[in-house]
């Protein structure tokens, strides 16, 4: 037994045979052959265009496995069948250089093999069907292979007591790792991100006889709508805290009457409509909508595109996105405007002095140049961009900052009242504020909304080139061109017709009664050609849908006249002037059938209250909003109002999963 031992140690000890002359050839051949037959073609060899070549083929094993998600027992045999393939023939060629076969597939590597990029910023979809896919994760959250490296033995690595001594080798297991089947998980499931969104609890049922007037300001942004739909269009329910109504019923032009000439700047137009979750209520639907002057008169316009190129901009969603949008911009512009660029990323630079509108080719040279990278000086940018703007303005001129970000201020911002303070300072020199947001994940809605509230400007959200061309090219002149400041609208209810009432949005720009004839307190403004709609819905005494119960004390006493179910109070104050006008007019209650821009609207704001939690809305749902939705959809030139249908659509689905 002895002598038995011994030759078996020898043999143990001794080198390994040289390998045959043809075995390695065979080998490769006989592995194609199984590769072929695995991706169903119908020839036993694939030509040799399309073939991994030996320096790619772990290239070649990565397409592979990333490709075939239908049966698991074949991608597990499949990766064990290239892993060996690739310690038998391929480790004398992976010296760490870059191999042609790994461009090739659908996820890049690095010089070192070091395969997967960060998670995206944005929330994305978490698909798990049944049996579930090939997935191109990580080990472990969070932790990238190069550090799974550092942190595990070198050349002592072993496999089943065979050392594998070298990093490639390691390389190798790893990415096979990263693309093992995972376990199935909740469809459609946001990555975890740090986005914060401003709003209020939703508006109560008041009951008339106890506080009758409801004040606001006017509200133009669209911001909500566009983050809505990416939520809906990657697959998850949005944020209830994304969800402001009134920006989402804003988002869709109507067909209001326009002002006469010599009249106020904008004109109301007031439908009455049974409410079509509840018969027992009726819907009010205010409009207003501004002038729309001739671009020929209007003033020269001095415009700052204030860009943030910190490193969360890196995304294709983000900066990218942001230069394709403002390049939008300058074919709307006049020869005699100017345009200014400022970039903040740890600290701000004017990346372009100002320069004529007409000398396009150096806004887009300045535009190209812009790269991400580094921190947010938010602060200091938009500093610098107010006294880039300070620069440009003259006699009779209009200026304009378009801030550009994805809201993640992280430098310089450590008082966010301060710097609204600051801005709503600077408005008061004629500069006023827009905000755009870009990307999902980190973005700062309620530091948006605030700077824009504060700069006299609009919050818009562009998560594609159709948004971006909606925001800055059709809708551009009310972005840049006030026709009224500070607008604010104020009803007072009837009790002898109204005994209950309810603000459907608008919760962030309510304002107390007496602040409507305080000419200090600031309001929303209204832009050349713009519209704004705000939706009461109102219940009538004795109703049975009445939501509160009569009070045992004190019953209020109804007064007023019959035939008005409230009075309508509009103040604004003309671009520059101190002092406000005031125009009124009943709220009658005709029942004409309403037509399709109150359809349209009603249904959106029926969406809006579905996606925060249908508290007022009964058993009416998806269905019916889809339904009224279509009714009104009229002839949606643009597309919009079909677009809204689908997410509707969408978000039923998902709302039922």
């Amino acid at each position: 037994m002895t002598d038995e031992f011994e030759k078996l140690s020898k043999a143990l000890r001794a080198a390994p045979p040289p390998p045959a002359p043809d075995a390695k050839a065979e080998a490769l051949r006989l592995a194609m052959e199984n590769f072929d037959r695995h991706q169903g073609t119908a020839a036993a060899t694939r030509p040799n265009a399309d073939r991994p070549s030996q320096a790619g083929i772990l290239g070649g094993v990565r397409n592979m496995l990333y490709s075939l998600t239908s049966r698991r027992a074949l991608a597990a045999t499949t990766s064990i069948a290239a892993l060996c393939l690739g310690l038998v023939v391929v480790l004398p060629q992976l010296d760490g250089t870059p191999r042609p076969g790994l461009s090739d597939g659908p996820v890049p590597a690095t010089a070192d093999n070091e395969a997967l990029s960060e998670p995206p910023t944005e929330p994305a979809i978490v698909a798990a069907p049944a049996p579930a896919p090939l997935a191109r994760q990580r080990l472990e959250s969070g932790t990238p292979l190069a550090a799974k490296r550092a942190a595990a033995p070198d050349a002592s690595t072993t496999l089943g007591g065979a050392p594998l001594a070298t990093a490639p080798v390691a390389d190798a297991l790893g990415a096979i790792a990263e693309y093992a089947p995972v376990a199935p998980e909740p469809r459609f499931q946001p990555l975890e991100n740090t986005e914060e969104f401003a709003n209020a609890p939703a508006n109560p049922v008041k009951v008339t006889a106890e506080d009758p007037v409801s004040t606001f300001s006017v509200d133009v942004d669209t911001a909500s709508y566009a983050i809505v739909r990416s939520s809906l269009e990657n697959g998850y329910l949005p944020d209830p805290q994304s969800v402001r109504i009134e920006e989402m019923i804003n988002y869709f032009p109507y067909a209001y009457s326009a002002p006469d000439a010599g009249d106020a700047p904008f004109r109301a137009t007031v439908t009455v409509m049974p409410a079509p979750w509840n018969d027992g209520k009726r819907l009010v639907q205010i409009g207003l909508q501004g002038r729309l002057p001739a671009l020929a008169d209007r003033p020269p316009l001095n415009l700052v595109f204030l860009v943030d190129t910190s490193g969360s901009m890196q995304d294709g969603h983000k900066l990218p996105l942001l230069k394709q949008s403002l390049r939008l911009v300058l074919p709307q512009l006049r020869p005699e405007d100017q345009v200014a660029i400022v970039a903040y990323a740890g600290s701000a630079g004017e990346v372009l002095p100002p320069t004529p509108a007409a000398d396009s080719a150096t806004i887009l040279a300045a535009l190209d140049r812009l790269e991400a990278g580094g921190s947010t000086a938010g602060a200091e940018g938009l500093e610098l961009a107010y006294r880039v703007a300070d620069r440009m303005a003259g006699a009779g001129e209009v200026s304009r900052i378009l801030l550009a970000t994805d809201g993640d201020f992280n430098v310089g911002i450590d008082d966010p009242e301060g710097l609204e303070a600051y801005v709503a300072k600077k408005r008061e020199t004629g500069t006023y504020l827009s905000v755009l947001g870009f990307g999902r994940g980190n973005l700062d809605d309620a530091t948006m909304q605030a700077l824009a509230q504060a700069g006299n400007g609009l919050a818009a959200y562009i998560d594609t080139a159709q948004e971006a061309r909606k925001v800055l090219v059709d809708q551009l002149t009310g972005a840049l061109f006030p026709i009224a400041d500070d607008v604010k609208i104020q009803v007072e209810w009837n009790p002898a017709t109204v005994a209950e009432y309810r603000l459907i949005g608008y919760e962030t720009r309510a304002l107390r009664r007496e602040d409507f004839n305080n000419d200090r307190v600031d309001a929303g403004e209204i832009g050349a050609g713009h519209s704004v709609t705000a939706i009461y819905e109102i219940t009538p005494p004795g109703s049975a849908a009445l939501a509160n119960d009569p009070l045992r004390y004190g019953a209020a006493t109804a007064t007023g006249t019959g035939d008005e179910l409230g009075f309508l109070r509009l103040r604004w104050k003309a671009p520059g002037e101190d002092t406000s006008a005031l125009s009124e007019l009943p709220i009658r209650p005709q029942m004409a059938t309403p037509g399709e821009d109150a359809r349209f609207a009603a249904a959106i704001a029926g969406m809006g209250q579905l996606l925060t939690g249908a508290t007022y809305l009964g058993d009416w749902g998806w269905d019916d909003a889809i339904a009224l939705a279509l009714s009104g959809r009229g002839a949606d030139d643009f597309g919009y109002r079909i677009e809204a249908v689908n997410l509707m659509r969408l978000a039923k689905t998902l709302s039922q999963q």
